[in-house]
């Protein structure tokens, strides 16, 4: 690919710091009723230091969804 430096969308900025959304509450869990045990994970965010939009969301550990 070519350029992979972000830029936000709402105000142009090029400046970004990540932040993990989580807790109880927050983490995210898979959809399947069948599961006996229920794992979650955090989720990575990617913000903009200027507006505070956020970029981009990522589950901190992918693997709890296979």
């Amino acid at each position: 690919m070519g350029n992979d430096r972000l830029v936000c969308k709402a105000c142009g900025n090029d400046s970004f710091a990540q932040g993990e959304l989580g807790g109880s509450m927050a983490n995210v869990k898979p959809v399947k009723l069948d599961m006996v045990h229920f794992s979650s994970s955090p989720l990575i965010l990617t913000i903009c230091t200027n507006c505070g939009e956020v970029a981009s969301m990522k589950v901190k550990q992918p693997q709890k969804f296979k």
